[in-house]
């Protein structure tokens, strides 16, 4: 693949361009997309489209040109038009094409130009142009680096910034991890200059949530944490009857995993549901227990190191017999 300095010169209003990202985006994932999709807008690009695999949270609907995004699993032929008329499709925030579900099918058999923008581990090479960075804090953080890279950092305006600072904010858990750098914040400062509220967006996301996302997470931390001091881990799991009792939507048990590591003295933190059709996992560690690594090895998963997921057909109490036994594994790292 190519660096993508030489897209410059084939990235051209008069082109098609797609912009996709992972399946349930995240605030990193949709601000990246939707940010790179209002600065291609204020370029002139006429034919730009943002197409995720599936629907997301609620608490990200705010975002400047969520009302334009189109829904793969919902307008399935649409999309697939999108797909194969494009000249150049935006692969962000994810670095295998299975991330993107029944869509990676159509998106590997298009014969368009596909760009890589990502900052997870271990990419894929599917695509023809990279910009490819493990250390930065969120792929907003390289949409970003990406626009100074065109030459265009004179067009940042409030709209654009206020999709990159909501996916820097949340992928660096509120600037608290170590992938939190100098130039994370000297970019956050940028961005805050075009005009973001910083307190208006955190309220978007944090604030916006139902009265039964709330009870879901108080009951969760009451009955369904546990904590294991011999290994420093906690582990919650949620069964199907829990996710029908609380009528849990799309971004509800976000960061929920995360209430885990509050606890003193906790290295790793688990969170699992059961989805129906799969058992869906979230990990979130602290020192050197290698979330990436046991997602991707026992629970066909990955991600960052400190912060990776997983999946598995398997059923629910198989799953978490099978977690418990693996972690044992890990226990010198875990003390």
């Amino acid at each position: 693949m190519k660096p993508i300095i030489e897209l410059k010169e084939i990235l051209t209003p008069d082109k098609k361009i797609l912009i996709t990202t992972h399946h349930k985006p995240d605030a990193d994932a949709l601000g990246s997309s939707l940010g790179l999709y209002n600065y291609l807008k204020l370029k002139n690009f006429e034919n730009v489209v943002v197409v995720t695999p599936t629907d997301y949270g609620a608490f990200l609907n705010w975002m400047p040109g969520n009302d334009s995004v189109i829904i793969y699993e919902q307008k399935t032929e649409l999309s697939k038009t999108y797909i194969s008329d494009a000249d150049i499709i935006f692969c962000l925030d994810f670095n295998a094409l299975k991330r993107i579900n029944e869509m990676g099918n159509d998106v590997a058999a298009s014969k368009s130009i596909k760009v890589m923008i990502d900052h997870h581990l271990q990419p894929e090479p599917f695509d023809d142009y990279r910009l490819h960075n493990t250390k930065a804090s969120s792929t907003c953080e390289l949409i970003y680096t990406f626009i100074n890279t065109m030459g265009d950092d004179g067009l940042m305006n409030k709209d654009i910034a206020e999709c990159l600072y909501a996916g820097i904010l949340t992928d660096t858990g509120n600037f608290r991890h170590d992938t939190t750098t100098g130039n994370t914040h000297r970019i956050v400062a940028r961005l805050l200059d075009c005009g973001v509220k910083s307190d208006q967006v955190q309220s978007h996301i944090y604030d916006s949530f139902t009265l039964r996302r709330t009870q879901l997470i108080g009951y969760t931390l009451a009955h369904k944490l546990e904590y294991f001091p011999e290994l420093n881990t906690s582990i919650m799991v949620l069964d199907r009857n829990e996710i029908k009792h609380y009528g849990v939507l799309t971004g509800d048990t976000e960061g929920l995993v995360n209430w885990g590591l509050t606890i003193s003295g906790v290295k790793l933190a688990v969170l699992i549901i059961d989805r129906k059709v799969k058992v869906k996992m979230s990990f979130r560690g602290k020192g050197d227990f290698p979330c990436n690594e046991f997602a991707r090895k026992y629970f066909n998963g990955g991600g960052h190191f400190n912060a990776a997921g997983g999946e598995s057909d398997e059923p629910l109490e198989v799953v978490v017999e099978k977690l418990k036994a693996h972690l044992k594994e890990y226990k010198d790292i875990l003390k």
